[in-house]
């Protein structure tokens, strides 16, 4: 019985539509539908696992892999990338060796078992990178049957005391003819990083870089030309000798090559 009683009849529910699913058409959706969920379900993760793997490749090459030597320096690394670790040796007055620390202490280095960086001279043979400090020219420490220059075991003596066993950071320009690598080097004194070219001038131990090809100043070279006014105004270690007496690094090593030049000249014409 309807209530109310003046309520028209309840509609009847609509007749089932024929199914559209046995179609040709609707297979062939279906079959795409099952064809796709079953390849995003490999897809996904075989993307996820290579993305990861590349990612893992990417930062050992770039942050964890040690470099033992110049020549294993990718050449995407210069001008972008900066090399973190420990000077063994003080070699002259511009350049020293380093023992490359990926990661410092944070990643093991000095503390875990196998991090540790060698101390005995053969056992650092072939593992250091040559580092020639960018910007500074220091006076020539004897080599090859050479006088050394005036200054020269002072600016030795200086840097090694500056540098020998402290962790640094050599922002890296590129490779010089010599095999080094040209670099603006920082380390750590006290709570603040100090730019090593930058004190080797402001302590008279060394010049601006003079010649025109290959200098690299990391954007200093303002600051560097300043502090060396400022070392030749107070007549700091090189600048204490005369105006008649001083020669620059640069003069000093122009003359050992024109000598060497004429003295191969004089002996192919004998």
């Amino acid at each position: 019985m309807r209530w109310p009683p003046w309520s028209s009849p309840s509609p009847s529910p609509p007749p089932p539509s024929p199914s559209n699913n046995n179609t040709p058409f609707a297979r062939q959706r279906q079959r795409l539908a099952d064809l796709w969920t079953t390849k995003a379900d490999v897809l996904l993760p075989t993307l996820i696992l290579t993305s990861s793997t590349l990612a893992l490749i990417y930062g050992y090459r770039n942050y964890v892999r040690r470099i033992p030597d110049v020549t294993a320096i990718s050449p995407n690394f210069f001008r972008r990338r900066s090399i973190f670790g420990k000077v063994t040796s003080v070699g002259d007055g511009d350049g020293f060796r380093l023992f490359h620390t990926p990661g410092g202490r944070l990643l093991g280095w000095g503390w875990f078992p196998g991090r540790k960086v060698p101390e005995t001279r053969a056992e650092l043979k072939e593992k250091t990178l040559h580092i020639r400090i960018a910007g500074v020219d220091a006076p020539e420490a004897a080599h090859f049957g050479k006088k050394a220059q005036p200054h020269s075991a002072e600016a030795l003596a200086w840097l090694k005391d500056y540098l020998l066993d402290h962790r640094v950071r050599a922002y890296i320009y590129r490779r010089d003819q010599y095999g080094r690598v040209v670099a603006s080097v920082k380390v750590r004194k006290g709570l603040r990083m100090k730019d090593v070219g930058l004190e080797m001038l402001e302590a008279g131990i060394a010049t601006v870089y003079e010649a025109k090809v290959g200098a690299e100043f990391g954007k200093l070279e303002e600051v560097y030309r300043l502090a060396e006014w400022r070392a030749q105004k107070e007549k700091k270690g090189i600048w204490a000798r005369s105006k008649t007496q001083f020669v620059s690094p640069y003069e000093y090593k122009k003359a050992l090559r024109e000598a060497g030049e004429k003295a191969v000249d004089g002996v192919s014409k004998i």
